[in-house]
């Protein structure tokens, strides 16, 4: 890392003075000032890194300061410190955005250390800005559109995004989105509808297994008052909502047949019947949907129209589950790491090299999300130390010791086989095991009882 540059705003001359030459003798960068406005106007001229900054100044509020440099320099690591700082004090200080609290008088050892712990952390920080900005496949301004990173490094993923960005330059052409649960289906889709000419209109994403069947007509074609009872005023429907954007169909397997066959015709006409009117509505809308099932199988069955399959994958795009593809474990690893350490205000955590090479020999069923997942209650559970292979409890045994997924291409019995696998790693964690599989609790609960799946014995 380059020279640390220091300001330190104190109004104590004497301080500020003997912590410059300190500074510097040690191999700092060193500044001094003892008013704000000094301070600030250091800060206008000078690319600071770390800022020392004094709670009570003359006539000043060094909170207020910390307040101002938080939101116009948001890059700088504020170290506050005080000879009358109270708890209150110390938890608003930290609350506002200081990385460090030093309790005046305090020795040259004791600002050396925090300054040492501040510029790991500003190191480790850059380097995750250097990776992101390396493994985010998208642009910035696509990004914050989603509010989503889309982070990857294998050839999978590439492929996946080229797809993705493909289909968003034929803003009418349909697209199919298969993968596992917690793959990223609805991100993908996301990005297609903000890189394409429908961005500035609507993205309706719907459960298509969440509504209920009493509501279907209702929910997708609207109404008009007093059509039925509990129809109070005039309603849009998903489709009509959808004019212009994007109408995102997620779960699509499990849409009715009924619906199945209505939907095929608004595809086909691009018009729309209101519950309760006769006059057509003429609809634009891209549909992108997404499902983790096979739908051949479906129309084998006899559960999904053919035809409705032909309207929906002029696009399709399939996204690899994260065990097909473990060279993005890492970089998402560490992307989530930072944005979670962000997000509750921590130290961005260093990461034990062996970490990386655990989590590549676990399955993960539950895909990005179950990492994500993970990620998240190690974070919150850490206390600034390394994180390592404990503070992520996976099953890396051998296939002996854990339910394996039925090679045969059945995807009840490849469903059953997940469910006990799932439930097997998180030691009976029904809540947890529904997080990893992409599912609700009351949704696993349900497929439990359909499979008549039993509580596996619990393993430590």
């Amino acid at each position: 890392m380059n020279q640390l540059n220091v300001l330190i705003l104190d109004d104590e001359k004497r301080l500020t003075e003997e912590l410059t030459e300190f500074l510097v003798e040690s191999g700092f960068q060193a500044y001094e000032a003892n008013t704000g406005r000094e301070g600030l106007l250091i800060l206008k001229k000078q690319p600071i890194d770390l800022l020392i900054l004094d709670i009570r100044l003359s006539g000043e509020n060094g909170l207020d300061i910390l307040k101002e440099v938080k939101v116009k320099y948001p890059n700088i690591e504020v170290i506050m410190i005080s000879a009358h700082g109270d708890m209150d004090t110390v938890i608003e200080a930290m609350r506002l955005g200081a990385i460090d609290y030093l309790r005046k008088p305090f020795r040259h050892i004791d600002i050396r250390v925090s300054i040492e712990r501040t510029q790991k952390f500003l190191m480790l920080q850059r380097k995750l800005v250097k990776l992101e900005e390396k493994n985010s496949l998208i642009s910035k301004n696509l990004e914050e559109r989603i509010e989503h990173h889309f982070i990857g490094v294998s050839p999978q993923i590439r492929e996946v995004l080229d797809i993705a960005m493909t289909a968003s330059n034929f803003p009418d052409t349909n697209v199919l989105i298969t993968g596992e649960s917690g793959t990223g289906k609805e991100n993908v889709a996301r990005i297609i509808h903000f890189a394409s000419k429908r961005k500035d209109n609507l993205f309706c994403a719907v459960n298509s297994s969440a509504v209920t069947d009493s509501l279907l007509e209702s929910e997708f074609f609207g109404h008009k008052k007093g059509s039925f009872t509990g129809a109070l005023t005039d309603k849009k429907g998903f489709f009509e909502t959808s004019d212009q954007g994007t109408l995102f169909l997620d779960e699509i397997a499990d849409m009715p047949l009924n619906l199945q066959a209505k939907m095929l015709r608004v595809i086909e006409e691009k018009k729309i019947t209101r519950v309760g009117e006769t006059h057509q509505v003429a609809v634009d809308f891209r549909i992108i949907s997404a499902t983790n099932h096979l739908l051949d199988k479906l129309v084998d069955e006899k559960k999904f129209r053919l035809d409705l399959i032909h309207r929906l994958n002029t696009l399709h795009i399939h996204i690899p589950p994260l065990r097909e593809r473990p060279e993005d474990i890492e970089p998402l690893l560490l992307y989530f790491a930072e944005d979670f350490s962000t997000k509750l205000n921590k130290p961005v955590p260093p990461i034990d090299k062996n970490l990386v090479q655990v989590l590549k020999k676990y399955d993960f069923p539950g895909n990005v999300r179950e990492l994500k997942n993970m990620t998240e209650r190690a974070i919150i559970l850490s206390k600034g130390r390394i994180l390592c292979a404990e503070d992520f409890p996976v099953n890396t045994c051998s296939k002996s010791t854990s339910p394996v997924v039925n090679p045969k291409l059945n995807l009840e019995e490849n469903e059953a086989e997940l469910i006990r696998l799932a439930l097997h790693n998180f030691n009976n964690n029904q809540v947890a095991a529904a997080n990893a599989l992409g599912i609700q609790r009351m949704a696993l609960a349900r497929k439990m009882q359909k499979y008549n799946i039993c509580l596996l014995p619990a393993h430590f």
